[in-house]
């Protein structure tokens, strides 16, 4: 450990100056900072103020003492060994050391006291600046410590001034940033005005910590009803989404965690007097309470009022959910400008397609039509087979050549010669196609090993090398949605897709530890 040697016969560098410590304790408590904090911005500003008289390639240092206020000015010389002298002014070797103090070693420091100063105009200029940028800084850390841990919490605050449409706002403790596209439309606002916003992040940025604001996140309108409806606040309603259309509509779902009390009631409140408490802060915004459910049918089904709904499909592979309407309901459903059904999307995850009943009925007529089209064509059959088969379900030639030849048997008008029929026209269907594909894959160049690809059939080779992917490594540098936008009839989601693209990949991999494993040997 280094020591300190003062020298002697030196006048020390000493100046009582007590009202230094009135000062830090009146700065710290006006800026809620810590003390000690001030005293060391004032000992640096005494340090630059030393090194600007006394020359700036010096080890000058300042303390104040905390009890006192007395100031010690010093400059500070270490000993080390003559290999590793790099500044004679701030270094010095153990001989020379010896001629201001005996048995000095290296590692210890040579401690030349100094006078104090008489602060000039341009020195306490000088000072002054390094007391507020340190002063700044602290109050900045204190800020950013004390607002870390509170994204998400409600804030009340006044407007201080309006720059480009951003609003800044005063939050007593620290400034706050809320952005015009987190205002809400149409909405305005003076100087001095109260405003109540929900903190959406805290940052440290090279200019100081930055709290953002917002008034038109879904999360800003979810802290509002817990704070006015007390079940929501006490746990026994949850929210559970939100989705907003700042200004104009939005849509809350709520869930009751005991099963005696209804979750959409207490948010209304006695005469809607809680739900319009929460419209009044968001300037008007109409806002519809449903209740949510664990069933995506039924909570798309209530996320669509007012709208009656006759009919959903789901698709869970694709995300999306098919709702069938009332001719004259489909304008309520979708809303103006798609309002209705935007919000019921984000609302539920789920991307939501509207059909009328005719349009339904129109839709389903073209599929019955073209399967049965398909098994006439493949399989050699007249209509009154194939629609029997397309009534019973059967989509594609696939399910027909390998179904149980029993559930067959079992079709109105069928028998097991008819079914055993069916299913060897169908596997011949198969064999046929597959042949002409595979001749084509050829004619295309398409490489076998491509071919071999798990999940790669003669279709989808086909496909690929039509579009000139025609081998593996090909394939695996493509990304999913390439894939998926190069063979859009093989109808591939995006896991699919993946899964194709790291299989073609997986040679790679296995050359790699190969290469490595070899190394190792």
């Amino acid at each position: 450990m280094s020591k300190s040697i003062q020298t002697p016969g030196q006048t020390t560098g000493v100046h009582v100056r007590p009202e230094l410590l009135t000062v830090a304790d009146t700065v710290a408590r006006d800026k809620g900072i810590d003390r000690n904090e001030v005293l060391e911005a004032m000992e640096q500003a005494i340090q630059r103020a030393g090194r600007s008289k006394y020359g700036h390639e010096h080890d000058i240092r300042a303390h104040i003492d905390r009890s006192t206020g007395e100031i010690t000015l010093a400059r500070y010389i270490e000993v080390v060994s003559p290999e590793n002298l790099e500044n004679e002014f701030t270094q010095m070797t153990p001989d020379k050391a010896q001629r201001k103090k005996a048995n000095v070693e290296v590692g210890e420091f040579i401690v030349d006291p100094l006078p104090p100063i008489d602060f000039g105009r341009i020195a306490a200029q000088t000072a002054k600046q390094v007391i507020v940028q340190k002063v700044r800084d602290a109050e900045r850390k204190r800020q950013y410590s004390e607002y870390k841990d509170r994204i998400g919490e409600v804030v009340n605050g006044t407007v201080k001034r309006i720059e480009f449409g951003n609003v800044i706002v005063d939050l007593g403790r620290g400034e706050a940033l809320m952005r015009r596209d987190e205002t809400i439309p149409r909405e305005h606002f003076n100087n001095g005005d109260r405003v109540r916003a929900i903190i959406m992040d805290v940052r440290e940025e090279p200019r100081g910590p930055q709290i953002f604001l917002s008034r038109t996140h879904p999360e800003f309108m979810s802290k509002l009803f817990a704070q006015e409806v007390p079940e929501i606040y006490d746990g026994i309603i949850e929210i559970k989404a939100a989705a907003r259309d700042p200004g104009s509509r939005a849509k809350i779902a709520v869930l009751s965690n005991d099963s005696s009390i209804d979750p959409v009631g207490p948010c209304i409140g006695m005469r809607g007097s809680r739900v319009q408490a929460v419209v009044g802060e968001l300037q008007g915004e109409k806002i519809d309470i449903i209740q949510w459910s664990q069933d995506p049918a039924t909570f798309i089904v209530n996320a669509l009022a007012p709208a009656e709904v006759v009919k959903v499909v789901l698709d869970e592979e694709k995300n999306t959910i098919e709702v069938v309407v009332p001719d004259d309901q489909l304008s309520l459903a979708i809303g103006r400008r798609g309002q209705n059904v935007r919000l019921a999307s984000q609302l539920s995850g789920w991307n939501i397609d509207i059909l009328t009943e005719a349009e339904e009925s129109e839709r389903r007529q073209q599929e019955f039509n073209s399967r049965t089209k398909m098994i006439i064509d493949a399989l050699d059959v007249d209509d009154v087979i194939a629609h029997l088969l397309v009534t019973e379900g059967f989509t594609s030639i696939e399910e027909v050549a390998f179904v149980p030849l029993e559930e067959l048997a079992d079709i109105e008008g069928f028998d097991e010669d008819v079914a055993e029929e069916l299913r060897e026209r169908a596997r011949n269907y198969l064999e046929r196609r597959e042949e002409e594909l595979n001749e084509k894959r050829r004619s295309l160049g398409v490489a076998d090993d491509l071919f071999e690809v798990e999940g790669v059939n003669a279709e989808l080779a086909v496909m690929l090398g039509e579009q000139g992917v025609k081998t593996r490594d090909d394939l695996a540098d493509l990304a999913a949605d390439e894939l998926m936008e190069m063979a859009p009839s093989a109808k591939l989601n995006l896991d699919q897709a993946n899964d194709i693209i790291m299989a073609a990949r997986a040679h790679w991999f296995a050359s790699e530890e190969g290469g490595e494993g070899a190394g190792e040997a």
